[in-house]
């Protein structure tokens, strides 16, 4: 009788638990970051791939919000413009040449900075690259590559700089992947797999912080869709007013809010949300019939890329 008893007490925790959330999201919604956002003055922040795109963008709003900067990138000249961006703003700045496909690049640059700056209190994985290729056409170097940077890349520089995140419980890791991470496709598949592997590695990351009972150390993934950064230039959306390729100014600032309220996954623009969650209830037919309807099917039959990609 204990045992029962025991059980239909813990169920009734469990379902009061469940309301207590599902009410607090929904009113944590209508408080703005500004609120409710964490400070991140005087941490010390990691981004890789800060010599281009968002990557700059968000070492720009860090420092804006009196972070120190650490910044990643293979192409020093875009690196060292992005410092140049963030002194003006009187923030601290330290810059490595990094080649994110190498893991023993990051051990011995995170090593580096562990000597030069000291512990790292945000770490931003936001490095990537994209073939545009479809699958048969891509070189598997490139195919290798592009797990390597868009991937596998993240559990080097976890490895290296997680540990002491955990023995001080502050910390927080942020994986910049997609909302290609959650759908296939066409012409997308080396960069979906990849980026499906982000986010499946940082709800795993997660739920090892959580059965650790690290609470102080949180983790985003950032799920977008395409960003007006140049990275898939030529790319044309069907139905604009539903999916807008993003403005990376509007995004930076929504995935910096995102971190500052330890928010766990942040998808833009919303509507994804919505067909995600749709993807898990629809048939396959269906699915695969609203894709080519609202031209996910034919996104990349454009596509250009960066010139110097």
């Amino acid at each position: 009788m204990a045992n029962v008893a025991d059980e239909i007490k813990d169920f009734f925790v469990m379902l009061f638990l469940v309301i207590y959330y599902w009410i607090e999201a929904i009113i944590l919604v209508f408080i703005p970051a500004s609120i409710r956002g964490k400070s991140v003055a005087g941490e010390t922040v990691l981004v890789t791939g800060a010599g281009s795109g968002i990557g700059r963008l968000m070492s720009v709003k860090f420092a804006e919000l009196g972070a120190r900067l650490v910044l990643w990138d293979i192409n020093q000249t875009g690196n060292e413009e992005t410092a140049k961006e963030i002194k003006a703003t009187g923030a601290s700045v330290w810059t490595y040449t990094v080649d994110l496909s190498s893991r023993d690049e990051i051990y011995k640059a995170a090593q580096q900075v562990k000597q030069d700056v000291g512990e790292v209190d945000i770490l931003v994985n936001n490095a990537g690259i994209v073939t545009g290729k479809k699958f048969l056409d891509c070189p598997d170097n490139m195919i290798q590559k592009t797990f390597d940077v868009n991937t596998t890349a993240h559990f080097w520089t976890c490895k290296a700089f997680l540990p002491s995140m955990i023995e001080r419980d502050h910390g927080h890791i942020v994986s910049i992947a997609s909302s290609a991470g959650f759908i296939g496709v066409n012409g997308l598949a080396d960069y979906c797999a990849s980026k499906f592997g982000a986010v499946g590695f940082d709800e795993s990351l997660r739920m090892e912080l959580g059965m650790l009972g690290k609470k102080g150390v949180k983790t985003t993934v950032v799920c977008p869709y395409y960003i007006n950064t140049g990275m898939f230039d030529g790319v044309r959306t069907k139905y604009p007013w539903m999916l807008p390729i993003l403005e990376p100014k509007d995004t930076v600032n929504r995935i910096i809010d995102a971190v500052r309220c330890n928010q766990e996954i942040i998808m833009i623009p919303k509507i994804i949300y919505f067909l995600i969650a749709l993807k898990g209830i629809l048939p396959r037919k269906v699915l695969i019939l609203l894709c080519k309807h609202v031209g996910v099917s034919n996104f990349m039959d454009t596509f250009k890329g960066r010139k110097n990609d």
